[in-house]
């Protein structure tokens, strides 16, 4: 296949969901940072996403979080008239078993079986709700752990923890699937009840059949080998879904590829030989998980999935077969050098040529600088926050 014919093909496929979270203020722990158009109600979050897909013509849904985004019933209504107004369809359906006082000590790993069940009731409710708005993907993060050896029995937490996933997978649609992400420290640090890939791949397992094991770029350890992960994840068929974001040291929240853009074209390398290899496609939520405190929301949120376009376009031109040769063959170098060609391979023109024929912008950020949105919603915003009091 011809690199560009190549290149159209995957992008034509690609598409990477975004966070309502990631068009809010944000911060660090030690504060906040705000920002005249940050978003700060669920029509603002849907109206920016709709930018992003309207200038990018790659992301067609947006992740919600429960309690942030719907924290009443009539919120799901709302939603759905979103949905035709800025065209944009609602995504994952994120849970928060994190954020309430009760959840000191944990949520389903917690000691007191009446947090567990509140855990557990809202966790359902987020099923039920993705059921309503038809969404496939529910994605429950786990700040469950200890800090202090003799704190916890890891053990029992780990029982109450799959007990509970097995209960809410039970719960499921059938055309629904439970993703399980896993995190190694923060906010616990002597021991995460999801800590790692295989954690979640067990838990995943004992749930059932519709759940698969979410991967957030962020969430590692400084040397760990991200796309060996995802190479096992593939083999096991259990891998269903990415947080896109890069880091320095471990979650630090980064845009995609502003840290480390190889490692994301080496994650991408194996997913798409891994389709080549196997003649199939490979079923995964794409999605951004980034906190931008000190780049404007919606430019970032732009830059991130351009980046993406063009590591997954690199990805897209590895000579597969030229690849494989080498390595049956134990030419190294070759081999090595397979990737650093795909790498090297210039294929911003391509995807011009790919955007001018959706018809799309060849520069999306350019463009929606030129729109004027940001501008006008940073008036608006700034003007309603102020009136509101929620705005020095």
């Amino acid at each position: 296949m011809a690199i560009e014919d190549a290149v159209f093909s995957a992008l034509d496929r690609l598409r990477i969901e975004l966070p309502s979270w990631g068009f809010a203020d944000t911060g660090t722990r030690f504060g906040k940072f705000l920002q005249d158009s940050a978003a700060s109600t669920i029509e603002e979050k849907f109206a920016d996403a709709g930018q992003v897909n309207l200038f990018t013509g790659a992301c067609p849904t947006l992740a919600l979080h429960v309690l942030w985004d719907l924290p009443e019933e009539s919120s799901v209504a709302e939603v759905a008239q979103l949905e035709s107004r800025y065209g944009v369809r609602p995504g994952s359906i994120n849970p928060n078993v994190f954020q309430d006082q009760e959840y000191k000590h944990g949520s389903l790993a917690n000691e007191n079986p009446e947090v567990r069940k509140k855990a557990l009731d809202h966790l359902l409710d987020c099923v039920g709700i993705a059921k309503k708005l038809k969404c496939r993907d529910v994605a429950p993060w786990f700040a469950d752990g200890s800090n202090y050896p003799g704190m916890a029995n890891i053990r029992n937490r780990k029982q109450w923890l799959a007990e509970g996933l097995r209960t809410m997978h039970d719960a499921l649609s059938p055309d629904q699937w439970l993703l399980v992400e896993y995190k190694p420290f923060e906010p616990f640090f002597y021991h995460m009840d999801v800590g790692d890939w295989g954690m979640a791949l067990l838990l995943a397992r004992y749930a059932g059949p519709k759940s698969r094991v979410l991967v957030d770029t962020g969430h590692h350890y400084q040397a760990q080998n991200i796309e060996q992960i995802v190479a096992w994840l593939l083999s096991e068929k259990m891998l269903g879904g990415f947080h896109f974001n890069d880091r320095r040291y471990a979650d630090d929240d980064l845009t995609l590829g502003s840290i480390d853009p190889y490692q994301i074209f080496r994650v991408f390398a194996e997913i798409r030989h891994y389709e080549w290899e196997t003649k199939e496609t490979a079923d995964i939520a794409y999605m951004i998980d980034q906190s931008h405190n000190v780049k404007n929301k919606i430019e970032a949120m732009i830059q991130t999935v351009m980046t993406a376009q063009e590591l997954y376009a690199k990805a897209a031109v590895i000579d597969h077969a030229k690849l494989e040769k080498c390595r049956m063959e134990q030419r190294i170098i070759d081999a090595e050098n397979v990737y650093k060609d795909a790498f090297s391979t210039d294929v911003r023109p391509i995807i011009c040529s790919w955007r001018k024929a959706q018809g799309l912008s060849e520069d999306p950020l350019a463009a929606f600088r030129a729109s004027g949105y940001l501008e006008r919603v940073a008036i608006e915003r700034r003007k309603r926050k102020k009136a509101s009091g929620s705005y020095a």
